[in-house]
């Protein structure tokens, strides 16, 4: 059994991005070297991406459509929406980052921090999901980066989630980016009541529309115990419709808070990944030990009970526990999902 070491984590906690939450200015190299006519583009990706913060009413809705394994019955369609916001916390040109965080709750609203989605102009590497809780970067081919953005997405914890590589296209009126399908792990929704299947394949589509965004997905849900075969497909409607209808300063002034040690927490995932080694989570299925402690800590810290830097040295042995670079096959990790198991 191999964890990452603590004298890894404090290296790269003693890297994190600084205390401070301003955004970078973004830089205008990227774009210096470009024709006219790529710039143009450039700047028509960069305005789509951007486009996509801002405060909304959202709407989740995942339908099963048709079985593609014997016996398989298509579940009740899932249906489920709120508010939410979405900020952007870093933009340096060819690379920008959104952060969503969810202001729930009756009368008395209280913020979630939500997922987050980077996205990178012509990447040499994208992060990929490779089942069971596990993550690798994968190279880029040029012909695939060249004029394209990677996408990828991170969890509440800002654990990995999915990456993919797509070109924007701006063509009939719309702004949408299309990306090939890649694996990601099981939905929450899913994860937390299925042990049927194993990864999702999943086509993700985003598009900016007169109301917000859409992001539309045509999903497989696929079986790795024995012969992969896809059980049924999916299709996912998550509509972003911009709103003043709810308090944003409940999300913002969380952020506020907590901005920095999130900060910290992300330095820690991003030294993961540019190690190049494959990594993963020691507890299989509902990632609740890792999850649920990062985000109390963060909690604490928008609450005064504790430092950042007092946090952050907490969360540090929390992930030095709940990750590993030592990762079995795959069915390995397939195996007894619901339980917590070492490595």
């Amino acid at each position: 059994m191999t964890f990452l070491k603590n004298a890894l984590a404090a290296a790269l906690l003693a890297s994190a991005i600084s205390s401070s939450p301003a955004i970078a200015q973004p830089s205008t190299s990227a774009a210096a070297a470009m024709p006219a006519d790529e710039q143009k583009k450039f700047a028509e990706d960069r305005q789509a991406i951007l486009a996509m913060a801002g405060d909304y009413q959202v709407q989740f809705k995942f339908t099963e459509t048709v079985a593609l394994t014997e016996g398989y019955t298509p579940k009740d369609p899932y249906l489920s929406g709120g508010f939410e916001i979405v900020r952007v916390i870093e933009d340096t040109g060819d690379f920008i980052s959104l952060q969503h965080i969810l202001v729930v709750g009756g009368e008395q609203k209280f913020p979630i921090k939500h997922w987050r989605q980077d996205w990178r102009y012509e990447p040499a590497e994208v992060l990929n999901f490779i089942g069971g809780n596990a993550w690798q970067m994968k190279d880029v081919d040029t012909a695939d980066s060249d004029g394209a953005w990677s996408q990828t997405v991170y969890q509440v914890d800002d654990s990995p989630r999915y990456g993919a590589v797509g070109k924007w296209s701006h063509d009939n009126g719309i702004s949408e980016w299309v990306p090939p399908a890649e694996w990601r792990p099981l939905p929450r929704r899913d994860m937390t009541k299925r042990d049927d299947y194993h990864a999702v394949i999943a086509m993700n589509r985003h598009a900016i529309t007169p109301a917000g965004w859409v992001h539309e997905q045509d999903n497989g849900k696929l079986a790795l115990d024995g012969e992969p075969r896809i059980l049924v497909r999916e299709v996912g409607v998550n509509t972003y419709v911009h709103s003043e209808d709810f308090p944003t300063e409940v999300g913002d002034e969380y952020w506020a808070k907590t901005s920095s040690y999130w900060a910290g927490i992300r330095a820690l995932w991003s030294g993961m990944e540019a190690s190049g080694n494959p990594f993963g989570l020691v507890q299989k299925g509902e990632p609740d030990q890792l999850y649920m402690p990062l985000m109390n800590l963060a909690d604490a810290v928008a609450q005064g009970e504790t430092t950042v830097d007092a946090a952050l040295e907490e969360a540090k042995a929390v992930m030095a526990r709940e990750t590993t670079t030592d990762l079995p096959p795959l069915a390995a990790r397939l195996r007894d999902k619901a339980e917590k198991t070492d490595y």
